[in-house]
């Protein structure tokens, strides 16, 4: 699987939202005072529009991710909250059993015709899910790519609201290697090598190591672990056997290899410094021992909530996108032992600035 996601707008489109000339919508923030953002639009008409949903019960949004995974499951809980705080006709969160883009799109299409009009996909491929995206639009839906964008940097989604995974890899890799003192041999554990995401993953982890002027050695990048706990299991067992005594840290940018790479340093006695990613209870347990350095969490729940909103107001036509296919940075952060017991609390505030981002530079709203 190809645990999201991908990178940030352009500078190009940056520049065009800063340069565009219409007044934002209005948002309501959670402690109920409204807010105004920056002037833009992309057809530079201007209007008071509001981000306010009027009326969402024509609406029904569909979370689909690619397949089975843990870091979807928290979209079901944010999904099930927007459409009682929205007045949504209905959310579901629905997935295949297989990660099959076929069968995804098959999905896809039984959820339309049972009256879904508004979809959050995470696809299966990222280089034919741009069809998927057309077809949907085609038929008058609106169309979120949640933590994962296309392949080749175009986006035939209204939007995609994902993490940036290069910048998650690169915090990741720093994180791990100021747990090593700064010097050492590292060892990247990742996903799928065929995914656009897994050599954008390996691209921040290179940065990273190479910005130590030599101090860090990346040991080896060991791709196509994430297929399941099993697999990593495996992979980290052999890794450890056979060069455990040469690797200093270890740094993980997929689930599974995360969870397996936590569980093995801490049952080995390894003395690898571990930066994992996402979650998992496993691994906040470890980092509150100290068998792991550290992780880096993204936020799923941010995807769903604001991404089902967004869906909502484009879907009743309230608002249009100002640059349809831009892509946002849902956010990522480095949590430690000092913060493992409040690091939701900086993920909740992105989540309510990502709804003051879409409403100031992201929705146009008349």
């Amino acid at each position: 699987m190809r645990p999201p996601t991908r990178s940030v707008l352009s500078g190009v489109a940056a520049v065009a939202v800063l340069m565009a000339a219409s007044t934002a919508c209005t948002i309501k923030s959670s402690g109920g005072s409204p807010g105004t953002g920056a002037q833009a639009s992309a057809s530079a008409r201007t209007g008071t529009g509001t981000a306010e949903l009027a009326d969402g019960s024509g609406t029904k949004v569909a979370l689909v991710p690619g397949g089975a995974h843990p870091y979807f499951q928290p979209w079901r809980a944010a999904g099930a909250a927007a459409k009682k705080e929205y007045g949504l006709g209905d959310v579901t969160f629905d997935e295949t059993s297989e990660w099959d883009q076929q069968k995804q799109d098959n999905l896809l299409s039984t959820l339309a015709a049972r009256g879904y009009n508004a979809f959050g996909i995470f696809g299966v491929s990222p280089t034919d899910i741009n069809t998927t995206f057309a077809d949907l639009k085609s038929q008058g839906f609106a169309v979120a790519s949640l933590a994962s964008c296309p392949a080749g940097g175009t986006d035939k989604a209204d939007f995609c609201l994902s993490t940036d995974v290069e910048v998650a890899a690169y915090k990741a890799a720093q994180a791990a290697i100021r747990a090593m003192g700064g010097k050492g041999t590292l060892v990247h554990l990742t996903g799928n090598n065929v995914d656009a995401n897994t050599q954008l993953r390996i691209k921040g982890v290179d940065r990273a190591v190479k910005e130590t002027g030599g101090k860090v050695k990346l040991l080896q990048t060991i791709t196509d672990v994430d297929k399941d706990l099993q697999t990593a299991q495996k992979a980290v067992s052999d890794l450890l056997a056979a060069k455990g005594n040469r690797i200093q840290g270890i740094v993980t940018t997929a689930y599974n290899p995360a969870v397996a790479a936590a569980d093995a340093v801490g049952s080995s006695g390894s003395r690898a410094k571990v930066v994992a990613i996402d979650d998992d209870a496993k691994i906040l347990g470890a980092i509150k021992d100290g068998s792991v350095a550290a992780t880096v969490v993204q936020n799923p729940v941010g995807q769903a909530e604001i991404g089902t909103w967004a869906l909502a107001l484009l879907q009743t036509k309230q608002c249009t996108m100002r640059h349809p296919g831009q892509i946002i940075d849902s956010g990522s952060f480095v949590v430690t032992k000092a913060n493992v017991a409040t690091y939701g609390a900086a993920r909740k505030a992105k989540t309510e600035q990502l709804k003051k981002q879409f409403g100031d530079t992201v929705l146009n709203c008349g």
